[in-house]
């Protein structure tokens, strides 16, 4: 696991600033402590932060082929390796090393941009191929590893695993994208490909790059996706059986590594699913962390506690004040843009928690996506069956009137919040689940905005990153639909962007079995009826995981990895909710209805409604334009590994 930059002047004809590159380098020191390497030639420069996991005494970074024409910066882990190796090896090539990064070097040499459809893993790389004369950039197919890039006014493209990389060379702009605005108070990150700043993006899941020398042209391509391609027909017995045998698998393939490994324990079913292959797959006792919370509506290390006693793990728990508020301004240097997912907190502590006993730890991420675990995806397929039994002409006006007229009752019994459902009702699925996952839904973002900004956006509605994806689903099934759009969005742009981050801070790999591709491809073909039966999520795997966990972790109700930010907004946070939401920082962007956000912070504190989400997303804007906006400061530096000596060696 490490951080990479580079620099690539498209023209090929300029020299590469090699302290630009090193300062590029050392923002992402977290990224990769034990060492440094930088290598430049005429038009390109690469940087490597390294951590070492697999060939801890060689497998330095840039690395080359045989005859140094071909060199590679890399961020991950390629988990098929080894049979990768053997088989390059018998097709001729000759490998120096017996790390994983240097089976991608080859790989392309063998099948050039092909190489991606034989990597099994998760990365972002960057090849540069000096007889093609072409610089090549690929990121893993579920988005597990950040890669961003940015190409500056002078023609010099960049990119580095995070956008703290590239925002350290003076030529970008610091302008904020308007649409992006929009997009995080939608969904409280900001989606793929898109990130805040107008002339910075993300690689998308799934995506390469491919640019020559002379052409100022960035050629990207999707390379996979989620196939959703029915399984052969089975019995529900025998599908369970398949998923266990390939989840052991999964998990296998992410358990080598040359440094202590462990796992995440949360005492939820996906966790624990990971944690009961580990132990049985393991001659040792498998390493696991939680964390507990000092309040019991939050806490669930008794669930973890159980699943430790039961195998028997070297487990390892801390307890968390509930009002560990404090990493506000830590977690918007971290995430570099704004990001609005509360969980942010307690990920860095259990990360924070983890790395004192291990280097690579394995998470049960992923799992609600493949089984649909997320209690929305119930409401979601049973108001997709409401709008099919009711005419258009009937149901929008009527539910449309409803939705725009029932009040907000957040203080009601549940089964009496039904504006948001309405709202639903009176839209198509891809629209109406837009509604469900909104942090800010449209009749808050409406009024959220300045009249500047809504002429800024030119009618542009958040929706419309749903909607492009709906259009390239690989199926109509209503249940997998839903399941698509948030493997294309909330996965890779807040969870797996959330466990990055809160990892490489503290130099922590995670690795995510659950989203191993084969896994996925596999898991995306089973019939949605045994993935959602009887409004219970998860059904075909946690049937498959009775003889493994038992019934109190399977089908306890699911807490989710929450904090308690409503009552922080009207306690501890009081003052710096309203001093941060309503002050100069925010006023001076010109974005908001400021009229507005004042409501929006009376409503909450009087206690007349619960704008918790709203606010906490308005919270970490502030905390965003303060900290990122502000300084940039590279990190201590190391002495870096220079790899430029090999082309003289």
């Amino acid at each position: 696991m490490c951080g990479i930059v580079g620099m690539f002047d498209m023209s090929g004809t300029r020299e590469i600033d090699r302290q630009l590159l090193e300062r590029m380098n050392e923002t992402q020191f977290h990224r990769g402590p034990v060492e440094g390497g930088l290598y430049t030639e005429r038009a390109l420069g690469f940087g490597h932060r390294r951590l070492s996991i697999i060939d801890l005494a060689s497998g330095q970074q840039p690395l080359f082929n045989e005859d140094l024409s071909v060199v590679v910066v890399f961020n991950g882990e390629i988990y098929n390796f080894q049979p990768l190796m053997q088989e390059l090896i018998a097709l001729g090539h000759v490998f120096r090393t017996h790390c994983d990064t240097e089976v991608i070097v080859h790989a392309w040499e063998q099948w050039g941009e092909q190489c991606v459809h034989h990597l099994r893993g998760m990365f972002g790389f960057a090849i540069w191929d000096r007889n093609q004369q072409t610089l090549f950039l690929a990121r893993d197919r579920m988005g597990i590893k950040p890669l961003f890039y940015a190409v500056l006014p002078n023609g010099m493209f960049a990119f580095g695993s995070e956008l703290k990389s590239i925002l350290s060379l003076p030529g970008l702009s610091r302008e904020l994208d308007t649409l992006a605005v929009e997009e995080y108070f939608a969904f409280g990150y900001v989606p793929e490909p898109r990130t805040i700043f107008r002339h910075a993006c993300k690689l998308a899941p799934g995506h390469m790059i491919r640019i020559k020398v002379g052409d100022s042209t960035v050629r990207q391509k999707k390379y996979w996706d989620v196939p959703f391609t029915p399984l052969a027909p089975a019995s529900e017995q025998e599908i369970q059986e398949e998923l266990v045998r390939r989840l052991r698998e999964a998990v296998s393939s992410h358990m080598i590594a040359d440094v202590p490994l462990g796992g995440f324990l949360s005492g939820g079913v996906d966790s624990s699913a990971v944690v009961a292959m580990m132990a049985g797959l393991s001659t040792t006792p498998v390493n696991t962390c939680s964390i507990s919370f000092n309040d019991p509506k939050f806490d669930e290390s008794v669930f973890a506690t159980q699943v430790a006693n039961q195998y028997q793990t070297n487990h390892h728990s801390e307890t968390v004040d509930k009002d560990d508020y404090g990493l506000i301004d830590t977690l918007a240097r971290l995430y570099d843009e704004p990001y609005a997912d509360s969980s942010a907190i307690p990920t860095y502590r259990v990360c924070q928690l983890a790395r004192k006993r291990v280097t690579v730890a394995l998470s049960g991420d992923g799992g609600d996506e493949n089984f649909a675990g997320y209690r929305r995806y119930h409401h979601s397929v049973v108001t997709e069956r409401v709008r099919s039994a009711l005419p258009s002409a009937l149901r929008q006006p009527v539910f449309g009137f409803l939705g725009k007229h029932y009040p907000k009752a957040d203080w009601a019994p549940r089964m009496f919040r039904a504006k948001t459902t309405f709202e639903a009702l009176a839209s198509d699925l891809t629209r109406g689940y837009f509604q469900g996952v909104s942090i800010m839904p449209d009749r808050i973002r409406s009024r959220l905005f300045s009249p500047g900004f809504r002429r800024d956006l030119q009618g542009y509605h958040a929706s419309e990153v749903m909607l492009a994806h709906a259009a390239n689903a690989p199926t109509d099934d209503p249940l997998s639909i839903v399941q698509y759009l948030d493997m294309k969005t909330y996965l890779p742009g807040d969870i797996l962007t959330k466990v990055d981050r809160a990892s490489m801070a503290h130099a922590l790999e995670v690795r995510v079995p659950l989203l191993d591709h084969q896994f996925v491809e596999w898991a995306s073909g089973i019939p949605s009826a045994m993935k959602l039966s009887a409004g219970e999520g998860k059904h075909i795997f946690k049937k498959s995981m009775r003889s493994y966990l038992s019934d109190d972790i399977l089908y306890r109700p699911k807490m989710g990895f929450s904090i308690p930010v409503a009552s922080w907004l009207r306690g501890p946070l009081r003052e710096r909710v309203s001093q941060a939401v309503l002050g100069p920082t925010m006023a001076a962007t010109g974005i908001f209805n400021m009229d507005f956000l004042k409501e929006l912070v009376e409503h909450h504190l009087s206690g007349r409604r619960d704008n918790s989400a709203p606010l906490w997303s308005l919270l970490m804007f502030e905390a965003f334009l303060r900290n990122v906006l502000g300084d940039l400061t590279p990190e201590p530096k190391s002495q870096p590994y220079d790899s430029s000596i090999l082309l003289s060696a």
